[in-house]
């Protein structure tokens, strides 16, 4: 399966370690608080790196990061948001755990539905696998309406095709609803 990266990517992190029959997937990350010196983006950097040494999943490629407007509750901090790029041979169900693990390592503690949060990770793409689970939905189900996801995906793995739309990522990227939305390229991480 290939998602759409225009150049050949060099894992980061395990590079000696090939991931036989690895599944590419996409990971969103986010945060808009911190008690850290070097704040949210230190959480992003640190998050990121988190995932590179995760057993059974390989980083390919990370994007840069992006300043975004809260949806749904406003009245908090920006998030600063990213994607990353890789590939697993964990199923779905076992990458959402490592996931919700890492959230909660981070500080995560779900009591508001688009609220404040030191870390989110989501799997905003499984390969092509379309799942519908009580836990867990891929792709994303909001994906494709989110400026601070498809922006940065447009980085790292620009004609991917969504699995259940037809559209590659700069074509949903195009859409007038998602260019509405306030999301600005910060920095690369």
């Amino acid at each position: 399966m290939n998602f759409g990266a225009e150049k050949a990517l060099k894992p980061m992190g395990k590079e000696s370690e090939m991931l036989e029959d690895g599944i590419p997937v996409l990971i969103g990350f986010g945060a808009n608080v911190s008690t850290r010196a070097d704040g949210v983006e230190g959480t992003c950097r640190d998050a990121v790196k988190a995932l590179s040494h995760m057993k059974g999943f390989r980083t390919l490629a990370v994007s840069s990061l992006y300043q975004t407007e809260p949806i749904g509750f406003k009245d908090q901090p920006w998030f600063i948001n990213g994607v990353v790029l890789g590939e697993t041979i964990l199923s779905p169900q076992e990458l959402l755990r490592a996931l919700l693990d890492l959230e909660t390592m981070f500080g995560r503690v779900r009591s508001m539905r688009w609220g404040p949060r030191p870390l989110d990770l989501d799997i905003i793409f499984y390969g092509d696998r379309i799942i519908r689970t009580d836990g867990l939905v891929v792709p994303h189900p909001r994906a494709h309406e989110r400026r601070f996801v498809l922006e940065p995906t447009a980085e790292v793995c620009p004609h991917f095709v969504h699995p259940v739309l037809g559209m590659t990522v700069l074509e949903l990227l195009q859409c007038p609803e998602v260019q509405s939305q306030d999301v600005q390229r910060w920095k690369p991480l």
